[in-house]
């Protein structure tokens, strides 16, 4: 699945999603994470000033909404690529190998767990467990699972993400 990831690039007035939003949900605590979700989905991240509006919007401490945004890994503070791909350095993958995966991608594309290609297309995260022990090491790519994985199966898929971006 792939999606766009819109900048924002707002200062003064409320970015049109913003406006719509607001308009589809009441000013209500319980709407937060909905309306977080929302926020990621068209920004491909959580900026700060939109956690200012949302925090005037639902009359909630921007500490709260900071609180929720940095506790759950679905929500982002930073820009992320188009393909995120998360290894699984959890215990059943570790000890299949997983870890000369991550070796290999920070080596390939020049970053580190956490960050973003320069260009926009690649984030890096490590995770702690993807729930398929069973076909360790794994790693993912916008959530699609890569079972069984290997060094060799990651430079495939680089590859063929690599070269559909040039066409």
């Amino acid at each position: 699945m792939e999606k766009e990831i819109k900048q924002c690039n707002c200062k003064k007035e409320k970015d049109s999603f913003l406006k719509n939003l607001f308009q589809e949900y009441l000013p209500e605590k319980d709407n937060l994470i909905q309306m977080l979700n929302e926020i990621q989905e068209h920004f491909g991240y959580v900026p700060m000033h939109v956690q200012k509006e949302l925090s005037e919007y639902l009359g909630i401490p921007m500490a709260e909404i900071y609180g929720v945004v940095t506790f759950y890994s679905r929500f982002s503070l930073e820009p992320q690529g188009k393909y995120k791909i998360s290894v699984c350095l959890g215990t059943a993958c570790f000890v299949k190998g997983s870890q000369k995966i991550m070796d290999r991608l920070t080596d390939r594309l020049k970053i580190e767990p956490g960050q973003t290609t320069e260009d926009g297309l690649f984030t890096i995260e490590q995770t702690r467990c993807v729930g398929a022990c069973g076909l360790a090491p794994v790693f993912t790519v916008n959530g699609e699972v890569y079972g069984k994985a290997s060094v060799q199966k990651l430079d495939q898929v680089l590859d063929e993400l690599i070269n559909k971006e040039k066409q």
